[in-house]
């Protein structure tokens, strides 16, 4: 085994989604990083749909930029067609997505990559981690060459021992078209890893010319959405539509012949599927009242005819597949250009993984993305991100950066992670969030861009435009409160007249151009908003601090939960078993109870 002459103080396993933002992160932290990756062709790939963001998801791009991260960057300069969702319905679940050129989203990904300091990227299969003293020092790969380094995130995605499902058919693979990592599984089982197995899926993909859009409703775009919070200047790609059509009672029927070809019914997959991202198979059994299911008909790139047929993952043959395909009006004459699969991969099961992401078991080794659990591309990269940072503050000898779930949407992810047993792939919802509305996309660059500043992940530059950014808003509340207009024989602040909800600060703007200045879309509506809802706003940030004394206390790792007297059996399992490292954490583990906690308190005080 050949030992590469450079020692790197972090080395990223995957260029996944999730492995991008670590090598990104830790290596603009000043820490020497290799991204290490089975193919350098398949760099920030979209193995499944090529959209980024939706509810709660667009929430975390957006989280991830304020950060530092490149998510959102990459695709604003990348995306076809961009959309606001939930825009009719309250601020906390307005969700920006934008569907991407996919080839141009993994070209642009890699050549940020490429052009960063600090960073090599390197094409290999790392086979075996090597650790002394459980601690990782270095690990080897199927190339026959040995990197040795101080901390190792792993962002394996669906390769650990992945294994493809078409019908009756099953063949291992990574995803389709790429190999899987096959020693990995094992390597981490010898160091006493348990792992489990998930699965998940993606729809076919059918030829545009043989589509019939006179049987779709079209779906326009918004160009005025965006992800980061920079503006690069960089001109946006030329926008196109999406479509929606429906199944049929003929594509239930056909679906229904032919259920017991399906893996998932016939027993041959063993892995647990996405309960929020169904089958099409799955759709047809557990909603069997419902005459028709909802698909968007979504184009891959701009210099493709490939259609992504979101709504219809299957694991069927693909002479069904075929036949339900073309039950669809819009599809009669579809062309079928890649055919629907599922995976099943290995995962590291919970508790096994501290807030900070690094394993429990093995120091300086961070898990990040699907290995966790996990489903999606935003998911994968907000845990990116911070195992990235992670691992370089792990190197640097300072504190990890631990985001609360009152602070961000990565943050209730992570403490998922953590304290509660996955039994499905995990996806995440605003309804996750206690504190939604202090989690709004248009304000992470409020709760977030001092983290990324503290890092070094955020420049001067962009720091002092948030600080002005926070100045405006501060005097412009002030200030607002104290101007008053007169309407329907009443004296009102505009504050007030902002309050109603017929006004906006656009229609003030223009009532009162004197008293209402023009700072910006993104500054204008944060000063509507944090006027609009002050009261819900103040009532959830009081929640939020009465529940702080508990989030603070730490649980020490020499602390033996097991010897603590007065814990019901099942609080007692389950902390043993997930090591909470927060009374916080504690006390949001399924089954413990409020009197589990006040027992911990009083133990961990030494009563």
């Amino acid at each position: 085994m050949w030992k590469y002459p450079t020692h790197y103080d972090v080395i990223v396993m995957g260029g996944g989604h999730a492995g991008c933002e670590a090598a990104l992160a830790s290596a603009r932290m000043g820490a020497k990083t290799l991204l290490l990756t089975m193919t350098l062709d398949t760099i920030a790939k979209m193995s499944c749909n090529p959209a980024v963001g939706g509810v709660a998801k667009g929430h975390m791009v957006r989280e991830i930029d304020a950060l530092g991260g490149e998510m959102g960057k990459v695709i604003d300069v990348t995306g076809i067609q961009y959309r606001m969702l939930n825009a009719t319905k309250g601020p906390a679940v307005w969700a920006p997505r934008a569907q991407a050129d996919k080839v141009a989203y993994q070209y642009e990904m890699k050549h940020r990559l490429e052009r960063t300091p600090n960073l090599d990227i390197k094409q290999g299969t790392i086979e075996e981690l090597v650790v002394e003293n459980d601690r990782i020092v270095g690990v080897t790969t199927k190339e026959g060459i040995q990197y040795s380094t101080k901390a190792l995130v792993i962002s394996s995605g669906t390769f650990m021992r992945g294994l493809l499902h078409i019908g009756e058919t099953s063949y291992s693979g990574g995803r389709a078209g790429d190999q899987p990592a096959v020693g990995l599984s094992g390597s981490l089982e010898r160091l006493g890893f348990n792992l489990g197995r998930l699965k998940t899926g993606t729809p076919p993909r059918v030829n545009k010319r043989s589509i019939d859009y006179s049987h779709t409703e079209e779906q326009p775009g918004d160009p005025n959405v965006k992800f980061s919070f920079d503006d690069e200047g960089i001109p946006r790609l030329p926008q196109v539509s999406c479509h929606i059509t429906y199944t049929t009672e003929e594509t239930k029927k056909i679906i229904m012949a032919n259920i017991h070809r399906s893996p998932m019914y016939s027993g041959q997959i063993k892995g647990i599927g996405p309960r929020y991202c169904p089958s099409i198979e799955d759709k047809v059994v557990r909603f069997a009242d419902k005459e028709r299911h909802q698909i968007f008909l979504e184009p891959e790139g701009l210099h493709t005819q490939e259609v992504y047929v979101n709504g219809v993952s299957s694991s069927l043959p693909f002479d069904v597949q075929l036949q339900f395909i073309q039950s669809i009006p819009a599809l009669r004459n579809a062309e079928i250009m890649r055919p629907a699969y599922a995976i099943e991969y290995d995962y590291v099961t919970s508790g096994q993984i501290s807030a900070s992401l690094e394993t429990k078991r093995i120091e300086g080794l961070f898990l990040a993305g699907q290995i966790n659990g996990t489903s999606g591309y935003e998911e994968a990269a907000g845990q990116g991100l911070i195992a990235g940072i992670n691992a370089a503050n792990r190197v640097q000898g300072k504190p990890p950066l631990i985001l609360q779930r009152s602070e961000a949407y990565i943050g209730v992810m992570i403490d998922d992670l953590t304290t509660k047993g996955l039994d499905e792939p995990y996806r995440m919802f605003t309804s996750r969030a206690e504190h939604r509305l202090l989690l709004r996309q248009d304000n992470a660059d409020l709760r977030l861009r001092k983290y990324g500043y503290e890092l070094g992940l955020i420049d001067a530059q962009r720091y002092a435009k948030l600080q002005q950014k926070e100045k405006i808003l501060h005097e412009e509340i002030i200030r607002l409160e104290k101007v008053f207009k007169t309407t329907d024989g009443r004296g009102f602040s505009i504050a007030q007249l902002l309050c109603r909800p017929e006004n906006t600060y656009a229609s003030l703007m223009q009532e009162y151009p004197k008293d209402l200045q023009d700072h910006g879309e993104e500054t204008n509506f944060q000063i509507e908003l944090s006027l609009k809802y002050a009261g819900y706003i103040s009532r959830q940030t009081s929640e939020v601090a009465k529940l702080a004394h508990i989030e603070n206390i730490r649980i020490p790792a020499t602390f033996d939960i097991s010897k603590v007297q007065g814990l019901r059996n099942e609080a007692l399992q389950k902390l043993t078993k997930l090591q909470p490292q927060t009374l916080g954490q504690a006390s949001r583990v399924s089954g413990v109870s409020p009197a589990d906690i006040s027992v911990l308190m009083i133990a961990l005080k030494g009563g």
